[in-house]
């Protein structure tokens, strides 16, 4: 699962990590990042696609 991740864009690899393994919400992330929360969801939704993909789920 670390290759997996080490092999996403920077900006996927930084939101899918602080979302999923450290457990924060859009919006904290958006605050941390200084970017609009949507823009946050669309990367997760995007990246959450792509390793699903890659996973074949």
């Amino acid at each position: 699962m670390a290759e997996l991740l080490a092999s996403l864009p920077e900006e996927e690899r930084i939101i899918l990590t602080l979302h999923y393994l450290r457990s924060k919400t859009s919006r904290d992330i958006a605050d941390l990042l200084a970017v609009p929360e949507r823009a946050v969801i669309v990367v997760i939704e995007s990246g959450k696609a792509r390793l699903k993909g890659v996973l074949g789920l």
